[in-house]
């Protein structure tokens, strides 16, 4: 098993991807309801600002993997052995392609309207075999939650991935999983625009150099007050005891 370590007082499971997928699959194949959060510098510092976000991704999620460089250099910092990055958008593709092989049909929840139908296209493309039992988009009311939660479990889907960035995605699964029957909840951010072609992603070599954080910046300048959260990060991890 996979060690649990502390990042400012947030548990991380430094796993390996491959551990990750394996992880989550034998949870699910045992009928295990699993909330997987991937914490990136910008979730770990959320969670410092928002006591009941950090309730959520610390004590309620049952799987915290280390989404980002930041998240990797501040375990090993800490002098603990974190094997790798466990991209989120790399873990949702994984999961529907060994979901697949095990019969899992999935759900994805979020978006702009149409994101989430071109991501179900994409991604049947990409897996052939692969069931995406259905979608709804990221906007509606919260007199709309019943009927989507419904529509959720008569569609049959073991996997739900929801799309509405973070922290909206994470207290949204929270709120609700009880009424659900998916066995995985799963929030992964753009994801849905990245498979859609709408949001690029950085070139493999940036992702390996860990500058994955700057091409966004270059694609999406409104980004800079949010990537402020990276030297505040850095920063805390360095002082904290």
């Amino acid at each position: 098993m996979a060690e649990r370590i502390k990042i400012l007082d947030v548990p991380v499971d430094a796993m390996t991807m491959q551990e990750a997928v394996d992880t989550i699959t034998s949870r699910t194949l045992a009928g295990e309801q699993t909330f997987v959060v991937t914490a990136n510098a910008e979730i770990i510092m959320m969670c410092q600002e928002n006591a009941t976000y950090n309730d959520i991704v610390s004590n309620k999620a049952d799987i915290v993997l280390p989404d980002g460089a930041g998240a990797v250099w501040a375990g090993r910092h800490k002098g603990y052995k974190v094997p790798e990055r466990v991209a989120g958008f790399d873990l949702y593709k994984n999961l529907l392609d060994q979901g697949r092989k095990q019969g899992m049909k999935s759900y994805f929840f979020g978006g702009s309207p149409t994101i989430a139908d071109i991501a179900k296209t994409k991604v049947e493309e990409l897996y052939p075999g692969v069931e995406v039992v259905g979608t709804h988009n990221g906007y509606f009311k919260d007199e709309d939650v019943p009927g989507i939660i419904e529509d959720i479990n008569n569609s049959g889907a073991d996997y739900l991935f929801i799309a509405l960035g973070a922290p909206k995605q994470e207290n949204w699964i929270m709120a609700n999983k009880d009424k659900l029957k998916c066995k995985l909840f799963m929030g992964i951010g753009g994801s849905f625009d990245v498979l859609a072609g709408k949001m690029e992603r950085a070139p493999k070599w940036m992702q390996d150099a860990s500058l994955e954080w700057l091409f966004r910046l270059y694609k999406q300048p409104s980004r800079f007050m949010r990537m402020m959260a990276l030297p505040k990060f850095a920063l805390k991890v360095i002082f904290s005891k």
